[in-house]
């Protein structure tokens, strides 16, 4: 138990810089705080992620692993368990967590804990499902439903519920993946300019890394972190948000690089050089 307070002053460190800092592995919402954000079991095994109230009541957070698919814009949709493919259907069975519901007191970490065992004669690849962790809205105290029916008549209270999401993959069997970037391009969506540009994967596994353009002097002018491929896609598009001066910058030949995450190592998965037009 002796870790938890060094990794709440982590995480409370961690807090205060991701806003700015958006590598650091880990991902607040409303009063709640996840790390890591992405959990990865090779060959099986188990794992830990750490939750924290950084609020200023208790609260109450109920933890479901669920299945979603990205498109090839990148985007996500849920996918019910009768909906679910074979691959799909073999990383519920094979996923393991607990506890499924956690009070927290502010300032307070708790462990979820979550284990892989993969079949033995389960197919080599990537296996994935995705955790939810969701606020659950505290009930109403006795003196505000003594308020309420003194009052009379109909009253609505509307409670927001955050939650956060991050992917759990389970790896069986050496797996192999590459990427491809392709015909970068300006493009407006209303008021806002954005740096598009298509790319590809090949092989058994996603890919996972960030974007960034650099000029040819090798100025950094844009990036963006954590952008996935996942198996379900072999080809997606991505959208970078740039402002008009760093538009003024990318003039010439721009080269964009993606690569793993600098805490990851950093490899270079793919590149391109070229125009933005």
């Amino acid at each position: 138990m002796s870790q938890f307070p060094r990794f709440r002053r982590a995480l409370f460190g961690l807090a205060a810089l991701g806003s700015v800092l958006t590598a650091v592995p880990a991902q607040a919402q409303g009063d709640l705080l996840v790390a890591p954000t992405r959990v990865v079991m090779n060959g099986g095994g188990s794992a830990e992620v750490v939750l924290s109230n950084i609020g200023s009541a208790p609260a109450t957070y109920r933890i479901t692993v669920e299945l979603r698919r990205m498109d090839a814009e990148g985007d996500f949709s849920d996918v019910a368990e009768e909906s679910a493919n074979a691959v799909e259907r073999a990383a519920l069975d094979m996923i393991r967590y607990a506890p499924r519901r956690i009070t927290l007191l502010p300032g307070q970490p708790q462990a979820v804990r979550i284990s892989a065992r993969p079949a033995p004669d389960l197919p080599d690849g990537e296996y994935r499902v995705h955790m939810g962790f969701r606020a659950i809205p505290a009930a109403m105290t006795p003196e505000e439903a003594a308020k309420e029916a003194a009052a009379g008549g109909l009253s609505i209270r509307l409670t927001p519920v955050y939650g956060i999401t991050i992917p759990v993959f389970v790896r069986k069997g050496r797996l192999e993946a590459s990427a491809a970037l392709a015909n970068p391009r300006f493009v407006k969506d209303g008021e806002q300019t954005f740096v598009e540009l298509d790319m590809s994967r090949t092989g058994q596994r996603s890919v996972f890394g960030m974007v960034e353009g650099k000029t040819a002097r090798g100025e950094a002018v844009f990036q963006q972190r954590g952008i996935a491929i996942y198996p379900e896609v072999t080809q997606r598009k991505l959208r970078v948000p740039v402002t008009p001066e760093q538009q003024a910058k990318l003039t010439g030949p721009i080269r964009i690089e993606y690569r793993e995450l600098p805490e990851n190592g950093g490899q270079l998965i793919a590149e391109v050089t070229s125009a933005i037009r």
